[in-house]
């Protein structure tokens, strides 16, 4: 526990830094672009994200998993084998190289087909293409999972650094020198590439790589479950794409451009709870596949720290909502305040279930958990235009607090009805490794 806090608190450094500096040049986008034009560049990023989300893998779970469960002796100290730590890398890295080129050719037919459903300017979708293939370019999951593998928490943070930053100096310059659609967002895609080649050459310094042991054959061939694994977690991510970027889309496609804008303004000050439940569950996760016994305790307290967390936030938007709404965005976009308070408690839901769905994927169960999240997340996409008619922003809303909620409560569930859950993968027949089982416990 106290190394998990020790990285959290890492984590969510980084993370209150990021807020900061993203509180700044969204007040600059959103002053600069005003509703409608803001609304055109909260679409662009987010086909972005939704290519780069559907397409990438989540190999920093495969380099954890892999790299430390393939180990001759990883314990509670984590101790890591070089050798299995290499192998887990080398098939992260060839799985990128995979998701580039799905995703260029996934983002083609999507932009290409974008007049026929997305309100987004001809004039615009090249650029919306190029943030495409830059965001597919600078996926870096890998080099993540490296630092969390060896525990560099501190040396993560430092490099992720890099990207409110640029984000907020590239703000600053497009507001003076370039207040377009245009301007913000390559203030955005430089962002990522800075980012990106700032954590790579952090985690080579950590782990040193080599070309050689780049192969989609090595880890399969030693865990018969490898390919299972990369789907369901691949899936998993995808549902979360679709839970807010996707929404987002959908949004703009149902409401127009002006309600995604209001939308993704409401979306990124209260699902702000998101970006820690993710936060937690990065955290969690290599603890969780390196403690083995003491994993459902672990789950246990985070849970209920994270309930208390909620709490203190949803509070916080309710009293402070409004103003800080009109304060940073401006007052057209206060409109948009309950539609900001319903989505911190679906931030809260999401926060408390962050370390039961890290629990089942550590337990070598990620198809359940995609299960799990896959059902409320399309229940809320089919709903979502009845929602927005329903009651515009605030319906769109109560649709993914109402999937967050469902998804939560089925991880709960999940956990509960397993009849044992293994905390590590099914030990290999050469290696004769004794795997304790851990009974269910009542969370």
């Amino acid at each position: 526990m106290k190394r998990l806090f020790s990285n959290m608190g890492w984590l969510l450094g980084g993370r209150g830094f990021n807020a900061v500096l993203s509180l700044a040049y969204l007040a600059l986008a959103t002053r600069a672009l005003g509703t409608i034009g803001f609304g055109h560049f909260a679409l662009i990023v987010a086909l972005g994200q939704t290519i780069t989300g559907i397409a990438n893998f989540q190999t920093w779970q495969f380099i954890v998993r892999w790299g430390a469960n393939g180990a001759a002796g990883a314990d509670a100290g984590g101790s890591i084998d070089p050798a299995s730590a290499a192998e887990a890398t080398g098939f992260a890295i060839a799985l990128d190289l995979v998701s580039v080129v799905l995703g260029v050719a996934l983002a083609s037919v999507v932009v290409a087909s974008a007049p026929y459903w997305l309100e987004v300017p001809p004039d615009l979708l090249w650029l919306a293409f190029g943030y495409c293939v830059i965001s597919l370019a600078a996926i870096r999951t890998t080099p993540t999972g490296i630092l969390r593998l060896h525990f560099r928490y501190a040396s993560a943070t430092a490099a992720e650094a890099v990207q409110p930053v640029i984000r907020a100096l590239g703000a600053g310059l497009a507001f003076v020198l370039m207040p377009t659609v245009t301007g913000f967002i390559i203030a955005y895609a430089v962002a990522e590439v800075a980012v990106t080649i700032a954590l790579w050459l952090v985690a080579a310094r950590v782990q040193p790589m080599s070309l050689r042991a780049v192969s989609l054959k090595a880890i399969p061939a030693r865990h018969k479950d490898a390919w299972r694994f990369v789907v369901s977690t691949n899936l998993s991510g995808s549902l979360s794409i679709a839970g807010k970027q996707v929404m987002i889309l959908l949004v703009g496609t149902f409401g127009g451009a002006a309600l995604a804008g209001g939308f993704r303004v409401a979306s990124q000050l209260g699902q702000a709870l998101v970006s820690l439940a993710q936060t937690v569950s990065k955290a969690i996760l290599p603890e969780l596949v390196h403690a083995r016994e003491n994993a459902l305790e672990i789950a246990r307290r985070m849970a209920n720290i994270a309930a208390v967390g909620g709490v203190i936030a949803v509070v916080t938007a309710l009293v402070f909502g409004r103003m800080g709404l009109e304060l940073i965005a401006g007052e057209e976009f206060g409109l948009f305040y309950w539609a900001m308070v319903i989505l911190a408690i679906a931030g809260a839901v999401e926060l408390v279930g962050a370390s039961l769905e890290s629990l089942l994927v550590s337990a070598g169960k990620a198809h359940i958990a995609f299960i799990v999240r896959a059902v409320p997340t399309v229940l809320a996409l089919v709903l979502l235009d009845a929602a927005i008619d329903w009651n515009g922003a605030k319906g769109a809303a109560f649709a993914m607090l109402g999937s967050s909620s469902l998804a939560v409560i089925g991880f709960y569930v999940a956990i509960l009805n397993l009849s044992q859950i293994r905390l590590v993968v099914e030990p290999e027949e050469e290696s004769g490794t004794d795997t304790k089982p851990v009974p269910p416990a009542n969370l």
